[in-house]
């Protein structure tokens, strides 16, 4: 059965941080004709291996202040790990951002560097690759598009197979796809100009950072930015309802 017929696409959000939530991407992908199913990894809710066990037609990972590989400190991130690959396996369409991404370049055989090159805050003009022009999800965007940035750990490889789609002058590995359907990112499309408001402004200047310009940046580019990237959350579930429909196909 597919979207059109009634069923609505399911979206597995595996929330890694209680700091890190799905920010606007409910309401987005609600928008696209999709709905949510949340799992709080980071309070101790199992996180699924395969997509299958809780009928998701995608997934979305997202972010945390941990690497990739902390098992001992965070045991959910082995299945987390699993469900990587399970995905790409099944062909599920897949999107990690942030840690999420860099979850899915480690699984997957790249390489994560902890307090790697130079942090990024607040927002930043993302790059696009060449390869975009083919890509479903970022085939639409602008060769240059504002994204927020909250990060250290950096991907420093990417898996043999990836295909390397967006950049940033301080961290190179900003986008990729492996197969068709899965994607890693390291900024945050969820985030909005509220968000980057609400980061503790006393870190910030310790880090050298002005957060009221911060803040001011990020509000300048808000109408941007929502357009650019619900616009790409709803290619995605376009995705997860595309993979409903060649399932009931194959039947």
């Amino acid at each position: 059965m597919s979207a059109i017929d009634g069923h609505v696409p399911t979206v597995l959000v595996v929330q890694n941080d209680a700091d890190s939530g799905p920010g606007r991407l409910p309401a987005w992908i609600t928008a696209a004709g999709g709905r949510v199913h949340l799992v709080a990894a980071h309070d101790g809710v199992a996180v699924p291996t395969d997509p299958a066990e809780t009928g998701a037609d995608a997934v979305v990972l997202l972010g945390g202040g941990l690497m990739p590989d902390t098992d001992l400190d965070h045991p959910f991130l082995p299945a987390e790990r699993e469900l990587v690959r399970a995905c790409v396996r099944q062909g599920v369409p897949l999107l990690g951002i942030c840690l999420g991404g860099q979850l899915m370049a480690y699984a997957l055989g790249g390489e994560v560097r902890e307090n790697h090159g130079t942090p990024e805050r607040g927002v930043v003009a993302l790059s696009l690759r060449p390869s975009t022009r083919q890509d479903p999800l970022f085939a639409r965007l602008f060769d240059e598009v504002p994204v927020v940035q909250n990060h250290a750990d950096a991907i420093t490889a990417l898996p043999d197979d990836a295909t390397w789609l967006a950049a940033t002058s301080a961290c190179p590995y900003q986008a990729f796809r492996v197969g068709d359907r899965a994607w890693g990112v390291q900024f945050h499309p969820e985030a909005d100009a509220d968000r980057v408001a609400s980061w503790d402004r006393s870190r910030l200047r310790a880090r050298g950072l002005d957060p009221d310009v911060m803040a001011a940046q990020a509000r300048r580019h808000a109408l941007a930015m929502e357009q650019a990237w619900s616009a790409f959350v709803g290619r995605f579930v376009a995705l997860a309802a595309q993979r409903v429909d060649e399932q009931q196909e194959a039947v």
